[in-house]
């Protein structure tokens, strides 16, 4: 059944060359980008303030910034990731691998990121609608917020959404999951404060399972916790005496699904609860006066729509650390793709197994490059895409996903962005790669 709303006539702004959807680490530094470049810019984000899943989700770490040697993910990337670490318990100034987020802190860096570069923000602002010219240009998107339904025309569009949304409305091919559809799970990330923390340093840094003596091994292997049947637990301090908890998952949620979004976030409030439960039974020295502070606002999303852009970024590309000639960062991440409810069964009966190590890691100062036209929907002429839904195939979108990766394709693509807006054609497969390359280069991005 369809319900036709009445025809009538809604606010029109025209006044940005780029509109960049999304405000997670892809979008701010996208928008950061595009204005830097000199192009007037909105970011236009679903939440009340800007980080995506590390201030949304509470993702408590950033992964790796460097290759074991160097840093690699520098540009933008290096001086968001400088900023927030600044006085993080027990964070040096040249840790550069797995480091704590402090999420309020993250959140005011880049409220002030973005506004010293210009950028104006709309929060509390959700993609409902695109509107085309034709099948390949993008006319205006449609924004609800609470003054209603408003219509948004720029040049070029960046979609930073996670899911691939405005590409998806405006009817560019996209891929989601496996061969079935099936996605990673999600996962429930929370916080545990009045936790003890002499007792807790004077026996461990990490409760990570690759530690035989995390209480992780025990609490699955007792049976007593059904709402943890696997060992996935990553612990950082991100305060005097809190812990904030990447733990646990969510299986068979489909996140361009409402129904599902629902469904699992009340699951993950009841998986956090249950961890917090069974660390002060198993742990009481340590965990048993702790309580349950936060959970996010949103479920910790791993996957869902991918583009099919220009060049499909594949296995054999990664496990070649293929160099390309358009390439607009280097990666040195490792396959990380969270497993299937089987194998969380399996993990149960016989002990803990890295399911990435099916893939093989790279050494110390090993990168790959990525290619522009991985950014570029094949389908669309005035859209860019940056974050996890870019173009690749499902085993490297385990790698390319994360907030370090996320932070270079956003400057990529707000270099790029700002280029097409000034250009005739407002063509982003047009766009001088080699001019892109050079600006990139000067503003200390690692490319080959």
């Amino acid at each position: 059944m369809e319900y036709r709303l009445s025809q009538r006539n809604i606010p029109l702004n025209d006044a940005y060359e780029v509109i960049v959807v999304g405000g997670g680490p892809a979008g701010c530094a996208a928008a950061i980008a595009a204005a830097r470049e000199g192009s007037k810019t909105l970011l236009i984000e679903s939440g009340g303030f800007l980080g995506g899943m590390a201030t949304k989700a509470l993702v408590n770490t950033w992964c790796p910034f460097s290759d074991g040697e160097k840093v690699v993910y520098k540009g933008l990337a290096e001086k968001i990731f400088n900023a927030a670490k600044k006085g993080i318990p027990r964070v040096r100034d040249e840790d550069k691998d797995w480091v704590a987020i402090d999420y309020e802190r993250l959140k005011r860096v880049y409220d002030e990121m973005v506004s010293s570069a210009g950028v104006d923000v709309l929060f509390l602002s959700s993609l409902c609608a695109v509107d085309m010219d034709d099948s390949r240009h993008v006319k205006a998107i449609i924004i609800s917020n609470k003054a209603g339904l408003s219509a948004y025309k720029a040049k070029i569009y960046i979609d930073c959404t996670g899911d691939a949304d405005l590409c998806y409305w405006a009817g560019a091919e996209c891929v989601e999951g496996d061969e079935n559809g099936a996605t990673q799970p999600g996962t429930m990330c929370f916080m545990l404060s009045n936790v003890n923390t002499k007792v807790f340093f004077e026996k461990t840094d990490s409760l990570h399972p690759c530690h035989p003596d995390s209480p992780i091994h025990t609490i699955v292997e007792s049976g007593k916790y059904d709402l943890i049947p696997d060992r996935h637990m990553v612990d950082k301090m991100v305060g005097p005496g809190t812990f904030g908890f990447n733990a646990g998952h969510i299986w068979g949620v489909d996140y361009t699904k409402p129904d599902t979004i629902t469904k699992g976030m009340m699951d993950g409030r009841k998986i956090a609860a249950q961890f917090r439960q069974a660390l002060a039974d198993t742990w009481p020295e340590a965990f048993g006066d702790s309580f349950l502070a936060a959970t996010g606002s949103v479920v910790g999303v791993r996957e869902s729509r991918r583009i099919i852009g220009d060049y499909v970024f594949t296995i054999d590309d990664f496990m070649a650390r293929r160099t390309f000639a358009d390439e607009i960062m280097r990666n040195c991440y490792y396959i990380d793709i969270h497993e299937t409810p089987a194998e969380s069964e399996e993990q149960r009966k016989n002990g803990p197994r890295m399911t990435d190590e099916r893939y093989e890691r790279y050494q110390p100062g090993e990168t790959h490059g990525l290619p522009y036209r991985c950014l570029t929907p094949k389908d669309l002429d005035n859209v860019l895409v940056a974050g996890r839904t870019v173009s690749t195939d499902r085993v490297t979108q385990g790698s390319l996903r994360v907030m370090p990766c996320c932070l270079c394709m956003g400057e990529a693509a707000g270099i790029a962005a700002a280029m097409a807006a000034k250009s005739d054609s407002l063509n982003v497969h047009t766009v001088d790669v080699q001019a892109l390359r050079r600006r990139l280069k000067e503003e200390g991005a690692y490319i080959l």
